[in-house]
């Protein structure tokens, strides 16, 4: 087994990447869709399903306790908004460039001109109404703006852990920190247990890390061998809309903030990085893929913990530069396969409508895409429209959200790094000697 654990985590993970889908398409094109879809259903599905379970179970004490422990780390509240407030501008900033992206190359590429939205079958007309039914959007910029306020302040602290409200839980976590600090002397025997307790936590995340490998080859087979490359057939142009605009984002914008804002080179940063990527396009979630990216960013980038046990999880579910690109991208398809003229106003107002449906958006699998509602609505498109977009994008979502997800998780490092760089929390020679996970 040393050859195995001698081998870097992140080329492990590749690994089982590659291989799965490899092994999922073998079976797809192989031995039939249907006989492939029951294969992979009864087979791949179970073990991925156990492997996000895994993760899921550290996400909330993860951010719990890293989060508190980082607030007390500071040990001064001044530092904590000084931190909090440029992550936030920084977040907001690539949030707006995101959306900038999706809607430039939305336009170059023009993915929704001739398209036939009547493809949708009715089945899937069924669920996406269902699913906008029980999900209603707050219409206009003030609704939606409030909404998101108003969610952050939990009325049950308890509730918000049991129920994993991320938002939630680090308000919650936030105020229990700074409590605890204003206690001084009286507070540390709780600063103590809180700071054990983080510890334990992340050495438990290390040893769930270690199934990465398998749980990624299982969950390639699983969306690869029931979906295959359909997606190419009936949304191929989408698909190159969505994956062109993101990596431009994630070369162009991350890129510049490292290598010109930072003055670092960019090839530690992409080779720290890449565990928490690829397990990102594996499970098509952010929150999932946090306690990875909490790894990422102490073991291979140098970014100090105060920092990354507050910056990161707060990006995990307000930074989602790649869900808002999404949105951006899904609003010029759905006009130019309607035949809608886009106006400047339309086009500034989906900047902004795209920024704040993000924020906050529940870093699950396709949450994103039903929540395209709302900038559907700035094109003009009505309820039944929306419902036949959703309904055509639905079946094939899962491999969209691979890459949007990777783009949310680079994001968060990528500002993680500048934050923890101009709070003197960066230890350069950890970033250029990159210790692996």
């Amino acid at each position: 087994m040393k050859w195995w654990f001698g081998i870097d985590l992140w080329q492990r993970v590749i690994a089982g990447l590659v291989l799965g889908a490899l092994v999922g398409l073998g079976l797809r094109y192989g031995m039939g869709a249907e006989a492939a879809g029951d294969i992979v259903r009864t087979w791949a599905k179970p073990f991925g399903d156990a492997f996000i379970n895994l993760i899921k179970m550290l996400v909330v004490p993860l951010i719990f306790t890293t989060l508190l422990s980082g607030v007390l780390a500071m040990g001064d509240p001044k530092k904590l908004g000084s931190l909090g407030g440029r992550a936030l501008m920084m977040y907001m900033g690539t949030t707006v460039v995101a959306v900038s992206f999706g809607l430039l190359m939305g336009t170059i590429i023009q993915p929704g001109a001739g398209f036939d939205l009547s493809i949708a079958s009715a089945a899937d007309i069924a669920e996406a109404k269902a699913r906008l039914d029980a999900n209603p959007q707050p219409g206009s910029v003030g609704e939606q703006l409030m909404h998101t306020l108003l969610s952050i302040i939990p009325t049950n602290p308890v509730a918000a852990l049991a129920n994993g409200d991320v938002l939630q839980i680090i308000f919650f976590s936030i105020m229990l920190g700074i409590g605890i600090l204003m206690c001084g002397e009286a507070g540390k025997p709780l600063a103590n247990v809180i700071n054990s307790a983080a510890e334990a936590v992340m050495k438990l995340t290390l040893i769930v890390m270690e199934t990465a490998p398998f749980g990624v080859f299982a969950l390639m087979a699983w969306v690869l061998g029931e979906r295959g490359l359909d997606i190419l057939i009936f949304l191929g142009k989408l698909t190159l809309t969505h994956y062109i605009a993101c990596g431009l984002h994630i070369l162009i914008t991350y890129g510049l903030i490292i290598r010109g804002g930072l003055r670092l080179p960019l090839l530690p940063f992409f080779r720290g990085a890449v565990d928490a990527q690829a397990l990102a396009f594996s499970t098509s979630s952010s929150n999932a893929t946090l306690p990875m990216t909490i790894a990422c960013a102490t073991k291979n980038l140098g970014i100090g913990k105060p920092v990354a046990s507050s910056v990161l999880p707060l990006g995990a579910t307000i930074n989602m530069d790649g869900t808002a690109l999404y949105q951006g991208v899904i609003a010029l398809f759905a006009a130019q396969a309607m035949g809608t003229p886009m106006t400047a106003s339309m086009y500034v107002t989906i900047i902004l409508m795209s920024t704040l449906v993000s924020i906050g958006t529940a870093g699950i699998p396709s949450v994103s895409l039903f929540l395209a509602a709302t900038t559907l609505s700035v094109i003009g498109a009505t309820p039944e429209q929306i419902v036949v977009v959703i309904a055509v994008l639905f079946p094939f979502d899962r491999i969209l959200d691979m890459m949007r997800t990777v783009t949310n998780v680079t994001g968060d490092l990528t500002v993680a790094t500048a934050v923890a760089k101009w709070e003197g929390e960066f230890d350069e020679e950890v970033f250029r000697a990159r210790d692996p996970v």
